[in-house]
């Protein structure tokens, strides 16, 4: 086995791939990218991945595939999806992608994967504490990372705050929709919503990403927490990278809970 896994990124608008060099934390060859197909049914997004994987075939050799996807991933199955076709949910869908494509598949949450990117080569790397890094985009994503380890599928976008689900109040799309300035947007959603957040797990550490994290100094400094607060140094590599070191766990730990044990106990 080597160490360049491929890496792949499902959005809503479109397919990012490229093989990670997980000695360095970066691209080994250029990123590729292809539009989400209109129709983004599993079977055509299982299309365009295996055009990434052929890509990058004599590079990646035998090791499994990492994929983000934009919805939870519970032991290889989507139980609900909001940016893609409705004919994912309850898929199996590492099962599903490995006999269309004759390979191993790791599926993984698209903000999971980011924090786990961060965390071993971003803005939280190495760190010895409870991590949470959410992404601030079309809604609010979320992972939790206790000393490196992966709390899978925390969905702490949809918490529930002032009667709302947060998002709907506090993503950076609302900020966009509602015409907010930054002061506004920091302090009247999301100074509330990270408070919140703070007071159920005090974290150690607050990583933040999404495109709005680029204007961290616009904003940043307006809000009034105890846990320190950084932006994310990935960017949009974070996914593709992150897709793979799951890749490499999955071979590195290859008896973690199958879909099968679970369903049976």
């Amino acid at each position: 086995m080597n160490n360049i896994f491929l890496g792949i990124d499902v959005g809503g608008s479109g397919i990012k791939g490229a093989p990670v060099d997980l000695e360095l934390g970066d691209f080994e060859r250029d990123r590729l990218r292809i539009p989400t197909p209109s129709k983004s049914t599993p079977k055509n997004v299982a299309a365009v991945i295996g055009e990434i994987i052929d890509q990058y075939a004599d590079v990646i050799g035998d090791n499994p595939v990492g994929i983000a996807i934009p919805g939870p991933v519970v032991h290889g199955r989507i139980d609900f999806m909001a940016n893609l076709d409705q004919k994912w949910v309850g898929l199996q869908a590492d099962q599903y992608f490995e006999d269309k494509l004759g390979r191993q598949i790791v599926l993984v949450n698209d903000a999971d994967a980011a924090g786990l990117a961060e965390v071993h080569f971003g803005a939280a790397k190495d760190h010895p504490g409870l991590v949470i890094l959410t992404t601030l985009g079309t809604g609010i994503g979320a992972a939790i990372i206790y000393r490196g380890v992966l709390i899978p599928n925390a969905e702490l976008g949809h918490l529930e705050l002032n009667g709302f689900d947060a998002e709907k109040r506090a993503a950076s799309s609302i900020k966009d929709r509602e015409g907010l300035s930054y002061k506004e947007w920091a302090t009247e959603r999301l100074q509330p919503y990270y408070s919140h957040v703070e007071m159920l797990f005090s974290p150690d550490l607050f990583v933040v990403g999404g495109g709005v994290s680029k204007d961290w100094d616009k904003w940043g400094d307006l809000l009034d927490l105890k846990t320190p607060m950084t932006p994310a140094l990935l960017r949009n590599k974070a996914g593709i990278i992150g897709a793979a070191l799951a890749a490499k766990d999955a071979v590195e730990h290859p008896d973690v809970l199958s879909p099968v044990e679970h369903d049976d106990q």
